[in-house]
C-alpha cells in the first residue's frame, strides 16, 4: 500500500483542506478511490486498498501516521523505547471504548492480542513475528516486548489492520456509514475520544465521502467535479495520469518501494528449471521498462531485497551486474536454444495482466525482451490458463524481512522455501546483528536460486 498516498485522506480530520487543492465552502470531500465497488465493505484482515484507509479512518492503534508519514500519537498519548530496543512502554490516553467502558492497559492487550490473533498466517502475521511479549502493566501502561531491535518497528504498529476493534466497532477518529457503494465518515469530537475539547472544532473538518471506481470511472469522476481527489492509482492506470481530465489537478508518484516482477504460476514446461526461470529474469531491460511507464526516475533492482536507505550500510551487489543487458540476453538466448533443443517444444509463455493502458505498456516491453531470446510471450485473460502474472506491491515499511516474508510458504506456496523461512525465523531470536543480517542474506539467497 502506498503509504503517503494514504496519509492525505487521514489527515482530512484535522488539516486545512485547502493543502489538498479543495475549495473553501465546500461541506464534504468526495474521494475517488481506484478499485472494486464492493473494496469499501470489506471487513477482517485481507483488506484491499480502499479497505485499509476506512479502517485506518475509523479503527485507531496505539499509533498513527501523520500527513507526512511520520508515526504520531493514537490510542497510546506518548511512549519510551529502553536503550536496548527491546522494550516500548505505551502511556494510553484517558479515553473509553465505543460501549463506554474506560480503556484500560489490560483492555487495550485484550483486544491487541486478538488483532494480532487475526493476522496471523498472513505475511503481516510473519512481520509481527518481531513480538515476543505483550504485558498490560498498572493503569494505563501496556508494554511490547520485541525479539531484537527493529527500527520501523513503530512504522509497523501503525498498519490499519492492527487497529483495534471491540466487538467490530473502532474508536476513530472518524466514524463510517455505508450505503449503496458511498462510505461517509464523519469526525468523532475530540471530547469524545478522550483529547481536550476545542471550541468551534466543527468548523476545521467536513464530512468525507469515499467510492470504488474503476480507473477510467475514477477519472471521468474527476473530470466531472464529482470527485475532488483520485486515489489508489497502480502500474495498470497510471498512463491515465497523462490524459487531460486530470490536468486540473496535481498528479503525485510517491516514492515507495516495494515488489514488481513476475510471479511464476506453474512449474512446467519452460518454466521447469531455475536455469530457464533465471534466464527470463536476465532478459528483461529493467530501466527501459520503467522510461515506457514514465518512470525513469524509479530504482529497478534484480534481486528480492533492494537497497534500503537508512538500513543497509552499502548498496548491495546486483546480479549479472558484469553483463550489460546484450550480453545478458545472449546468455539467456542460449539456454532457451538448449531447452528447446532438448525438449522439442515451442517457448511459449502465457501472461495474465490487470486491465489496464499500464499493463499493456508492461506488456509490449516484456514481449520484446522475450522475443529477443527466443521467447514468445501472449496475453491471457485468466489466470487459469496463464504461467506468469504481475506481481505489485508496495512495501509496508522499510526492512528486509517485510520482502522476505511475502514468500513464506504459507502466504506464497509456488516456489517458496522451507529452507529461507526457517533462516528467517532464525534471524528473529538471533541477538548479534551481523549474524541476522548474514541469516537474512541467506534466506535471500535460497529464493534467488529457486526463483
Amino acid at each position: 500500500m502506498d503509504r503517503r498516498l494514504r496519509f492525505c485522506f487521514s489527515s482530512l480530520l484535522a488539516l486545512a483542506l485547502s493543502a489538498c487543492g479543495f475549495a473553501e465552502g465546500e461541506d464534504d470531500v468526495d474521494i475517488a478511490f481506484i478499485g472494486n465497488p464492493g473494496d469499501v465493505r470489506q471487513t477482517g484482515v485481507r483488506l484491499s486498498p480502499a479497505a485499509q484507509h476506512v479502517r485506518e479512518a475509523t479503527a485507531e492503534g496505539l499509533v498513527a501516521f501523520d500527513a507526512n508519514g511520520d508515526v504520531v500519537p493514537a490510542l497510546a498519548e506518548r511512549w519510551i523505547v529502553t536503550d536496548d530496543g527491546l522494550s516500548y512502554i505505551f502511556r494510553l490516553r484517558d479515553s473509553t471504548w465505543p460501549d463506554g467502558q474506560a480503556v484500560t492497559a489490560g483492555s487495550v492487550k485484550r483486544e491487541f492480542d486478538r488483532a494480532l490473533a487475526a493476522v496471523d498466517g498472513t505475511s503481516l502475521g510473519y512481520d509481527i513475528d518481531i513480538i515476543a511479549d505483550v504485558r498490560a502493566m498498572a493503569g494505563r501502561v501496556v508494554e511490547i516486548r520485541l525479539k531484537h531491535p527493529m527500527a520501523e518497528f513503530l512504522a509497523l504498529l501503525a498498519q490499519p489492520e492492527l487497529g483495534l476493534l471491540q466487538r467490530d466497532r473502532g474508536m476513530g477518529p472518524m466514524r463510517a456509514a455505508e450505503e449503496g457503494g458511498l462510505v461517509t465518515l464523519a469526525a468523532i469530537p475530540p471530547a469524545q475520544r478522550g483529547l481536550p475539547s476545542i471550541e468551534y472544532w466543527e468548523e476545521s473538518v467536513r464530512p468525507v465521502k469515499l467510492r470504488a471506481y474503476d480507473a477510467a470511472a475514477a477519472v471521468k469522476a474527476f473530470e466531472q467535479g464529482d470527485a475532488d481527489v483520485v486515489l489508489g492509482g497502480r502500474i495498470q492506470s497510471l498512463p491515465l495520469a497523462d490524459l487531460g481530465p486530470l490536468s486540473r489537478g496535481t498528479i503525485r508518484v510517491d516514492p515507495v518501494v516495494g515488489l514488481l516482477g513476475l510471479q511464476v504460476l506453474r512449474t512446467e514446461g519452460l518454466l521447469e528449471a531455475s536455469a530457464q526461470r533465471e534466464a527470463l529474469a536476465m532478459a528483461i531491460d529493467r530501466g527501459e521498462l520503467f522510461e515506457t511507464l514514465n518512470l525513469g526516475q524509479w530504482q529497478p533492482s534484480t534481486r528480492i531485497v533492494p537497497y534500503l536507505a537508512g538500513v543497509d550500510d552499502a548498496v548491495p551487489n546486483e546480479r549479472w551486474a558484469a553483463l550489460a543487458i546484450d550480453q545478458r540476453q545472449t546468455e539467456a538466448a542460449r539456454r532457451i536454444a538448449a531447452w528447446q533443443s532438448a525438449s522439442g517444444k515451442p517457448a511459449r509463455l502465457a501472461i495474465v495482466l490487470p486491465e489496464g493502458p499500464g499493463s499493456d505498456r508492461v506488456f509490449g516491453a516484456l514481449a520484446e525482451d522475450f522475443g529477443k531470446i527466443g521467447v514468445t510471450l501472449v496475453r491471457v485473460e485468466k489466470a487459469a490458463d496463464a504461467d506468469l502474472a504481475l506481481f505489485d506491491r508496495v512495501a509496508r515499511y522499510a526492512d528486509r524481512r517485510w520482502f522476505l516474508n511475502q514468500f513464506n510458504c504459507r502466504v506464497a506456496r509456488l516456489l517458496c522455501s522451507r529452507d529461507a523461512d526457517l533462516a528467517v525465523i532464525a534471524s528473529l531470536i538471533e541477538a548479534d546483528p551481523a549474524e541476522r543480517a548474514k541469516l537474512l542474506a541467506e534466506a535471500e539467497a535460497i529464493l534467488l536460486d529457486r526463483n
